[in-house]
Parts: C-alpha cells; structure tokens; sequence
C-alpha cells in the first residue's frame, strides 16, 4: 500500500518525536540553593517577588562525563543574568530565559549565581516564581545532532509541499530511522517515553523506572551511521536540486529600550543578551551579529565596563556589527529636525570614538513610519543605506518595494531594503519555513540575488541561541532552500548598492506613512509635550549662548549630556506613547529635569548677552531676544507671567533693548464675553463655546464654514488591536460634541491681550479652554486645560474651514508634506490620521486656515474640515494612560495667501518659542544682530557650540519647497565661509542655489 505524502510526513514527524526521549544520557539535579542567601529548595517558590534577586548554588559534575557532553539546565522562575564561575576563577555569563536555558559547563566544579527578576521576556509577571529546574544533564550529542538533522528535514518536507524534491527526502528520513538500532527493554521504554504527549493522556501511567538506561553503544553508532548517511544523502540531493536564493542571515536581538518593562529592566536586558551573544562567538567561528543603538553601549560602560571590553574586541574581528550610526532607535514622526540631526552626530560619534567604526546603515526595523526628511539627515551622517521590516505592517496597501531607492523631500537618496519574514519578522527563527517564505516574499530577487534575515528572540531581547547556530550549519546542506549564511549587514548593503547603481531599483519618494499604529501620534500625550518643549529648551538654550559668544562672550559649553535624555526618550516606545506607566512617568520626569536645566541655561545666556551690550541710560531695560531666522512682532512673557506687546519687531537672531516705559500696545483690542477683536482678526464665541465666526480682517474673508473648535469626545474608541497604538478607521461613529458650558468669563481685558475661559465638562472629566488674542496678534490662542478621568475615549478639536483645496499642507522635520483632502484611492482612505509637526494648513491661492500647536502631532484634513487629536484615554499597556491634568495650546490663524506666504511656519514657531526677555538697568536702547541674514526666507535648525570645543555652527533648511540666494554677516573678528555636514566636517557641495529645496546646510563659525 503506497502512502500519500503527507501521510509519510504524518508518520515521519510521530517516529522522529520520539527520539529526543533519549537525549539524556545521565542527569543530576543541583540541590541546595539560597535565595538572597536563604535556603531555598529545588522545586520551592520564591520568597518574595521583590527583584531583582541573587540565587546561587554550586555543582559538580561526575567524574566519568565528558565536560565537552556535559550541559547545565536551569529554570529558576523568571529572566536571569547567569555567572558560572569555574576552577581557577574565570567566570562566564548568559542570558536565562524561556529561550535559553541550556548551558556548556567547563570544569568539574562550578559556581553558579543567577540575578533574577520575576518576569518573562515581554515583562509579563510571573506571579508565583518557582525554582523549577536545577541540572546537570549528560547529553547523548551523536542523538541530539541526528534528532534536530532529522526534525529540520521534516520541517523542510512541509514547508517545500508539492516540490518534487519532497519524495526524495522523505525516503532519506525513513531509511535513516529505518537504519537505527533502538533499545525497547519495556521499563526503560515506558519511563522514557512518558513525557510524550500522547502518553500523558492516559489514565493512569505504570510505575515508572527512576533511572532508564540510555541508548548503548551499539544504539549509538547506528545513530552516527545514520547521521552521517543523512548528511551523504542531502548533499547529493543538493546537486541535483540547488539551492534557490541567497540570504544574508545576521544574528539580532531586538531590545526595546523600554515598553512593556522600565529602562533599568533594559538595562538588564542588554547585559543578558549581549553575553549570550558573546558565548555564542566562542563556539562559533561564522556567527555574526548585529546591534544598534549607541546609548546601549554608553550604558554599558558603567554597567559592565569588562563586557564591553570583549564586544570590542569582537568588532575588531568582524565578528560583531555595531549599526544603525543613530543614539537610539527613535521615533521619527514627532522629533524635530534638530533631533533627528543629534541622533545621528551623537551616535556616530560615539560609534567611532569608541569602536573606530562609522556606519553606513541606518537600522530602524520597529519605528512607526519615517520621515521624508531622513535620507538627506542619513547621507549628510555618512549613512547611505537604510534598513526596516515595518512597512510590511501596513493594513491597507501593500508597500510596493522590497529594494528600492529611497528619496527624501530634498531629493537625497538612500539604498532601502526590507525583508518578509511572515511569522516572526526581525526576530526570525532559524529554520527551513524561515528561509523559504522571506526569499520567496523577497520581490526585489529580479534585479539582486540576495536578501536579508535577521534572527533571534527579541523585542525583549535574548537574541540567538545555541540551537539556532546548530540549525544554520545543518541547513548548509539541504537541497532546494534558499542558501542561507551569516553575514555583515554592511557588506549586504556594498553588493545591492554595486546592483542598484548597474541594474538599477525603484524609487519611493517622501515620507514612508506607516497604515497603522496612528494613535501613536497622541497616546501619552504629557509625555509628547515635554518632550517638544525638552527640544526647543534645548535648542534656545544653544542659540542664546552662541549669540553670547559673538558678542564677545566666551566658548559656550557642549549640551550634549541634556540632549542624551531628550534623545533616549525619542525611543519608538517612549515617544509613541506605547509602553507601560512607569516608563512614561520616567520620560516626563527625565524631559521636564532637562527643560529646567535648558532654562537655567537661557537665563544664563541673556545675562551674558545683556553684559555685552552697549552701556546707556534705560534704567527700566528690557532685553528681548529673537532665536529664530523670522522678524518677529514684539510680543513677550516677562518673569512675573505678564505679556507685553508693542509696535515694531526684532529682526532674525537679534537682540533688543526695550525702554519698558516706552511699549504701548497697539489699539483697538475688543474684548467681550462673546468677542475678541484686533486689528486683524474678528472672533465670535458662541454660546456653546465654539467659534461661531472667524474673520480675517485684512482680506475680510471669513475662515470658518461652520462652528470652529468644535470639541468631539469619541467614546468607542477600542481598537481591534494594540489598544495604545491604534486608532481604528470608525472611530467617528460615535461620538458626543461637548455643547453644555459650565461657564464663561473675561479673564483677561488688555491693552496687550484679551481672554475668554470656557469650562466644560464630559462625565468625570473637565476641559478648560482660554481663547487668548494679544493686541498685535495674527492668530487666535486656545489655552487648553484638561482634566481627564474617563477611560477609552479620544478627544479632538474640528474645525470646518471655508477653504476648498484637494490637499493640505503638514509641517514635518526640515519640511512639508502635501496630502491628499479626497478619499480617491486606498492610499488617500489610509491616512485618516496623519503626522504633523507645528502646524497643519488648508489654503487657496490666496486665503486659508492653519491649525498651530505646541504639543500635539495628530492630525486630519478631510475635505475642508481640519482635526487635531488632544488626547486618548487606552487601557493598554497604561491602564490609567493621561489621566490627570495636561495643557498646551493650538491656535487658529486665518491668512492671505497660502501657507508660506501667509507667514504660517513663522507664526507657528513663535507659538512654541517666543522671544525671550530678562529685565536690566543701564544699557542703551537699540537693536543688535550678531548674524545678520540675508536671502530667500530660511528656518533655523540650530546653533550650537562645534562639538571639538572650537567656535560654533549655524544650521539652517529651506522650509517651502523653493531655492534661492542665502548668506549672513558676522561680526569683526568671526569667519563663517565654510560649509559642514551633520558630523561637523568640511562638505563637498556642488548646487546651482545657495539653498535648494528643503536643504538643509550647516557652516562652521570660528574666531579668526
């Protein structure tokens, strides 16, 4: 009777399971344990769930076992760092987990110390830790490497289903189990076999044999024969069907810095995982791994200054990859320009000054969509190539791409590769269905013969383990798999780059909008706030104190220690909003310490500031000062929280000295309970607190098409799935309007500025809402106050614009992007929630609306309605996710014109840094401009002190989409005349314009 093939499969994989029943030569339990030096019994529950905590014991192992067949087996109730100190006193250590628990022992005696905390992988908590397991296991290793052969052909069999290589493998496994010589002494087989599934299940087992004997000698060698004709058998089937596909396989460990578990559990997380990658080297000459993310190894330094030593030398022998040339691996959405900027300077620095390596990857296979301004901040960094796996999570569209050329808003290009691994993606498991399905999804195969895979547990980290390594070297010799060897991810990407400059690839310009997790964009929403006033803190902070210098001050200081927090918290965990409440009380924490210190910084600046300006009579001095490249109005918040407006403005990077006495207000500020009026903008509040009017005076459009600031809480806001990640396409089905107002005052009645409070309330929540128009104002504020105690609901402010235009312009890092108000195709339909910087706008030619913020980053625009999302209660992984006090403001600011002329960018970032002021006696009035720009309309992204402690540099973009003539003018004394990159060194530039489309371009500023 002839057996189909999967019947033959059937009975393979029932004969095959039972083989590992017999692994076990010998074992001896390892007794007598303490638990932060108490006794505690094998099989015995912790004492208490308090980690992390030291368990410790020692061993033995029996003089007639081979130490090189020798294993330690452990499970001791949660994830470890494991030390194994040997005769002699060298001491090695693992990662302990669910992945990895076996060990190599390499000495007769051994003591064994374990730092434990009661939580599995994912931060789940094991609620009732137990020492489970505690062995010394002899191993059958001609067994152990003829069983995992033989299970590997059977999981090559499945996976490879009609290929007509498939009857020939099945016939090799049956004749080498066929060939085998087994023991079936009825005591020892029953013992033995017990654990199988299928035995479980009966009613009630036999006695079982304490100790059943293992497989003898002869047993043992008709499994080496067996083996070996196995091997003999698929090498041959090898030649006669080749491999198909080449994979690069680099070994990984995903460990998010921190999610479902705190920053300090990371750091225990680094260090188990970075050991066990190490020991995995010893025993393996072709293993190779990766990993990014320069804060780890800064970490490191501190934390485990001897295990950096080794990963050293690793690099050093190409064994280790570091990568990525980036601080962490942030989110790239919400950073500013800035930011992006810094992860990349400070951590390739770091990368170079600590392993003499430069990367040309940039490794971001998690992050929740990425930015049009990446490849240009990549190539300026030295980084050509860019790596990520996430694009093939969208829920709509299938990105079209798997090799292609990815161009920025500036027309930059960076070498882009993704791979499909469908189960596991970057935390790929070694084996035949792995290896198969990536090289199959691989679509870029017709231009370049390689792909990608990363393996290893992650996520939580762990990254490979042994029987990965094991199953790597067997699969060497299967036939009809893709060819599958460890590599380098830079060496990948030097092959693809040599096919794509011949061959050629497609290209994807713009931002890569990621289908999914859009409610990152405003989950945790204190924390988004911080962190954008932690950047802009940080930024002022460098500006004022490199104006200080050209005034005559001294060198300002590096702020690279502030910018580290700022940095690590853009982590695509942490600034998404996507972790648990510890680590978002850690973010807020960490970001609100360094807006403090960046303050003290400012204060520090004009002080220094005011001591090189001109001596005078103005006993009642106000200096103000202008970080940015805009004229700004003069409009301020002195010490005391007052604001003071005058006529006139304060030029790009100048510094005023006001006479107090000597600032009115501009006239015909109108404030009544359901009004506020200026010389350019009408507002009418109506009775349910929306804005029933919105009338820009200047051109004496209207703006609004119906109520402005209409506040929606939507109360079914429950994702199919990760609840704090996702905010599904009906969210709006329901939703209730906030209509009832508990009350309505004038609190605030000129000359400088006039202010409505509106307190309403939904359930158990409240939202207070301040609209706020200075005397010289262009925009209308809403000073928002919110707080929240209900669960599971999502709150948005809607504003209806009398506009008409198929897209909307979104601010984003160094730029804009152009999208879509139609829901034409299924791309448009996809991005109902979008990202956005400072200000989103909708405009015709010569009119629009613009919806600024200080804080927030989702948006919409459908048809003529724009959306700001304000906040979002999920009860995953936070249960209590921004409950509490927040506020921030948005603005909306009617204008002539479309966004860039009508000053929108402009206006948005005076909104979230204005002018500084710090009150002086003695000085004269007047205007100084210690960099005085001239040329089409810039932005600037920063000015810093050099990182080598020698002069400044001046970072400024393009922020429109235009080109044109850029300089500026120094002070005597100072030279300005050459360009730099990221990394602060000399660039070769060949462009028709000063400044191109969103360029961005840094000079280096020094004493002559």
């Amino acid at each position: 009777m002839s057996l189909t093939s999967a019947q033959r499969l059937d009975r393979l994989k029932t004969r095959l399971a039972e083989l590992p029943m017999w692994r076990e030569r010998a074992a001896l339990p390892i007794e007598k344990w303490t638990f932060d030096g108490q006794p505690l019994a094998l099989g015995e529950g912790w004492p208490h769930r308090n980690g992390p905590v030291a368990l410790t014991a020692s061993a033995q192992v029996p003089a007639v076992w081979p130490l090189e067949e020798t294993i330690l087996r452990l499970d001791v109730g949660g994830e470890s760092l494991l030390s194994l100190t040997f005769a002699g006193g060298r001491t090695v250590r693992y990662g302990l987990d669910p992945y990895h628990r076996e060990f190599k022992v390499e000495g007769r005696e051994v003591a064994i110390e374990t730092q434990s905390v009661p939580r599995l992988p994912f931060g789940e908590p094991v609620r009732h830790p137990v020492l489970n397991e505690a062995r010394l296991i002899w191993v059958d290793v001609d067994l152990d490497a003829f069983s995992l052969l033989i299970t590997q052909v059977a999981e090559a069999i499945e996976v490879l289903g009609d290929h007509e290589v498939v009857p020939h493998l099945l016939t090799a496994a049956e004749t080498a189990l066929r060939s085998l010589v087994w023991p079936s002494a009825s005591a020892d087989y029953v013992a033995r076999t017990a654990p199988l599934p299928q035995q479980q299940k009966i009613w009630e087992l036999p006695e079982l044999k304490t100790a059943p004997a293992g497989l003898d000698e002869e047993h043992r060698a008709s499994v080496r024969a067996a083996h070996g004709q196995l091997v003999d058998t698929l090498r041959a089937l090898q030649k006669r069907y080749p491999p198909q596909g080449e994979i690069v396989m680099t070994g990984h460990a995903h460990i998010d810095l921190a999610w479902l578990w705190p920053y300090g559990e990371t750091r225990r997380k680094v260090r188990r995982t970075f050991h066990t990658a190490l020991s995995l080297m010893e025993d393996s000459g072709d293993f190779r791994f990766n990993q990014s993310t320069a804060a780890y190894y800064d970490q490191l330094e501190r934390d485990d200054p001897d295990a950096l030593e080794a990963i050293k030398a690793r690099v050093k022998s190409g064994e280790w990859e570091t990568i990525g040339g980036m601080w962490v691996e942030p989110d790239t959405n919400m950073p500013t320009g800035e930011s992006l900027a810094r992860q990349i300077l400070y951590g390739q620095r770091y990368f170079e000054r600590t392993f003499g390596v430069r990367h040309t990857v940039c490794w971001l296979p998690d992050c929740f969509g990425f930015s049009g301004a990446l490849p240009q901040l990549l190539r300026q960094g030295g980084i050509e190539n860019f790596f990520t796996i996430k694009v093939n999570w969208n829920e709509t569209n299938k990105f079209p791409y798997d090799l292609f050329w990815w161009e920025g808003l500036d027309g930059s290009r960076v070498l882009a590769h993704t791979f499909e691994n469908p189960w596991e993606g970057y935390n790929g498991i070694v084996r035949p269905s792995t290896y198969l399905h990536t090289w199959q999804n691989f679509r870029g195969k017709t231009r370049h013969d390689q792909t990608l895979l990363a393996v290893g547990y992650g996520d939580g980290g762990g990254g490979v383990n042994p029987e990965m390594v094991r199953r790597a070297e067997q699969l060497v010799d299967f036939p009809a798999l893709p060819q599958a060897r460890w590599g380098k991810v830079s060496a990948f990407f030097e092959g693809a780059q040599k096919t794509a400059n011949s061959v050629g690839v497609p290209t994807w310009a713009g931002e890569i909008y990621l289908e999914l997790h859009r409610a990152t964009l405003t989950s945790q929403s204190h924390v988004k706030r911080a962190h954008r006033h932690a950047e802009r803190a940080l930024i002022t902070a460098e500006t004022l104190g490199s104006l200080a210098a050209l005034l005559g001050g001294e060198q300002p200081k590096s702020l690279e220690t502030l910018w580290h927090p700022v940095l690590k918290n853009e982590f695509h965990d942490i600034l998404p909003g996507s972790g648990i409440a510890e680590i978002n009380a850690e973010a807020k924490a960490e970001l609100e310490e360094v807006i403090g210190q960046a303050q003290e910084e400012q204060k520090s600046a004009l002080g220094r500031i005011a001591g090189q300006l001109a001596k005078g009579t103005v006993a009642d001095a106000i200096v103000v000062a202008n970080p940015s490249l805009s004229e700004r109005a003069i409009r301020f918040t002195l010490e005391d929280g007052s604001l003071v407006t005058g006529e006139g403005t304060i030029p790009p990077l100048g510094v005023a000295v006001l006479d107090h006495a000597g600032l009115a207000p501009a006239g015909g500020l109108v404030v009544q309970t359901d009004k506020l009026e200026n010389a350019h903008l009408r507002a009418t509040i109506g009775a349910d607190g929306t804005i029933t009017s919105l009338v820009h005076k200047d051109t004496g459009r209207e703006a609004l098409s119906d109520r402005g600031n209409q506040l929606w809480v939507y109360t079914h806001d429950k994702p199919r799935n990760w609840d704090a990640w996702d905010v599904d396409e009906d969210y709006a089905e329901v939703g209730e309007e906030l209509t009832e107002v508990e009350s309505v005052d004038v609190v605030e009645a000129g000359p400088h500025r006039g202010a409505i409070r509106i307190v309403k309330r939904f359930r158990d929540s409240r939202v207070t809402q301040t609209y706020s128009l200075a005397a010289n104002g262009v925009r209308l504020d809403i000073e928002t106050e919110i707080d929240w105690h209900d669960r599971r609901t999502f709150l948005r402010a809607v504003t209806p614009a009398a506009v008409r235009s198929d897209f909307a312009t979104f601010e984003c890092a160094y730029g804009v992007v152009r999208r879509s108000t139609h829901t034409n195709t299924s791309w448009d339909q996809a991005r109902f929630e979008v990202p956005a910087h400072r200000f989103a706008d909708l405009s015709e030619p010569d009119f629009g609306l613009a919806v600024l913020n200080n804080a927030k980053y989702g948006h919409s625009v459908r048809g003529n309605v724009l959306g700001l999302s304000l906040m979002r209660s999920p009860i995953y992984p936070d249960p209590m996710a921004d409950e509490g006090e927040q506020s921030f403001i948005y603005s909306l600011m009617p204008h002539a014109g479309d966004w860039a002329s009508g000053w929108v960018r402009e206006e948005a970032e005076d909104l979230n840094q204005p002018l500084l002021a710090q009150r002086a006696s003695g000085l004269a009035a007047g205007v100084v401009t210690p960099i005085a720009v001239r040329g089409i309309p810039a932005a600037i992204s920063g000015l810093k002190p050099a990182e080598d402690g020698e002069g400044l540099v001046l970072r400024v973009y393009e922020p429109r989409g235009g080109r044109g003539e850029f300089g500026f003018g120094l002070p005597e004394g100072w030279t300005g005349d050459k360009t730099i990159t990221l990394l602060e060194e000399p660039q070769e530039r060949n462009a028709p314009a000063d400044l191109m489309p969103f360029e961005v371009r840094s000079w280096l500023l020094r004493r002559k």
